[in-house]
C-alpha cells in the first residue's frame, strides 16, 4: 500500500460557507489509511467566531488520528491562527503576520447617511432590542454593554484555547492577546508558533515525522462549485478572475483587520 502525505490549502476569510467543505475533507482524511500525515497550509486573517472554532476543532480531531502540521503563509491571524494551532506543530515564514488574538464585533449604523439622502426606514418590531443589530441606528449604552459581554465571552474562550494549545499560562497569553499581529520571527520567540520555515520545510518535517518522503505528498482540495466547473473552458480565466476580484475586494474591506 503506497503511503501518502496530504497537503490541504486554505485561503481567505473563514465563514460557514467557506469552511464547510474543508470540515468534510478533514473528517474524510481521518479514515484514509494511506494518508499518514496532513499539512494544513493556511493563510487567513480570520472570520466568524463559530466557523473559526469549527475549523480548529476539525484540525484537532484529525491530529488525534494522525499527525497534522500547519504552515502559516502571509497571514495566520485571529481565527486563522486559531485554526493553525489545532495542529501538532505550527510553522510560519519569518515575515508572516501571526496572532491578532482578540475579538471584534463591528456595528455599522447607516441612519445618518439615510437621513442625508432623504430616506426614512421604520422597523416594526416586538422586543425592545430586536432592531439593535439591523444596522440602521447606533446602539444604546445598554445594548453596547450587552455586546461587550458577548465579545468578552468569545475573547476568554479564544485566550484559553491558545493557552492550552501552546502550553502556556493563561496570564502569559492574556499579555499577548491585545489584537496585535506579530511577525513570524517574533511569534516563534513568543512561542506562538513552533518553528520558522516555508511550507516545504513544514512538509519535510511532517514527512520525517511519519516516515513518508515529501515526493509522496498529494494536494487535496474541495470540489469546485458547479458554475465554476461549467465555465472551465474558454472563458474560465476571465470569469474566475472577475469573481475573485469582486469577492476579494469586499472581503478585504470587511475583514482586513483580522477578525475572529
Amino acid at each position: 500500500m503506497r503511503e501518502l502525505l496530504a497537503h490541504l490549502q486554505f485561503r481567505g476569510v473563514i465563514r460557514e460557507r467557506s469552511v464547510e467543505p474543508y470540515l468534510g475533507i478533514l473528517r474524510a482524511l481521518g479514515s484514509k489509511r494511506r494518508v499518514k500525515g496532513v499539512l494544513l497550509d493556511i493563510s487567513s486573517g480570520g472570520g466568524g467566531s463559530v466557523p473559526s472554532h469549527d475549523l480548529y476543532a476539525a484540525v484537532k480531531r484529525l491530529d488525534h488520528e494522525k499527525p497534522v502540521f500547519a504552515s502559516i503563509g502571509s497571514v495566520g491571524a485571529s481565527g486563522g491562527y486559531m485554526a493553525a494551532i489545532g495542529a501538532r506543530r505550527v510553522f510560519a515564514y519569518p515575515d508572516s503576520a501571526v496572532g491578532s488574538i482578540g475579538v471584534l464585533s463591528p456595528h455599522v449604523a447607516v441612519q445618518g447617511l439615510l437621513e442625508k439622502l432623504g430616506i426614512s426606514v421604520e422597523l416594526i418590531h416586538q422586543g425592545r432590542h430586536k432592531d439593535a443589530y439591523a444596522g440602521l441606528r447606533p446602539l444604546t449604552e445598554e445594548e453596547r454593554g450587552k455586546s461587550l459581554r458577548l465579545t468578552e465571552a468569545s475573547y476568554r474562550s479564544f485566550v484559553e484555547v491558545v493557552a492550552a494549545e501552546r502550553h502556556r499560562p493563561v496570564a502569559e497569553i492574556e499579555a499577548l492577546a491585545t489584537g496585535e499581529v506579530f511577525s513570524g520571527l517574533d511569534a516563534a520567540r513568543l512561542h506562538l508558533v513552533d518553528a520558522i520555515g516555508d511550507r516545504e520545510t513544514a512538509l519535510e518535517a511532517l514527512g520525517k515525522e511519519v516516515g513518508v518522503p515529501i515526493a509522496k505528498a498529494v494536494r487535496v482540495a474541495p470540489r469546485r462549485p458547479l458554475l465554476e466547473r461549467m465555465l472551465s473552458g474558454q472563458f474560465s480565466g476571465i470569469a474566475s478572475g472577475l469573481t475573485e476580484s469582486v469577492r476579494d475586494a469586499v472581503e478585504d474591506a470587511i475583514w482586513s483587520g483580522g477578525l475572529r
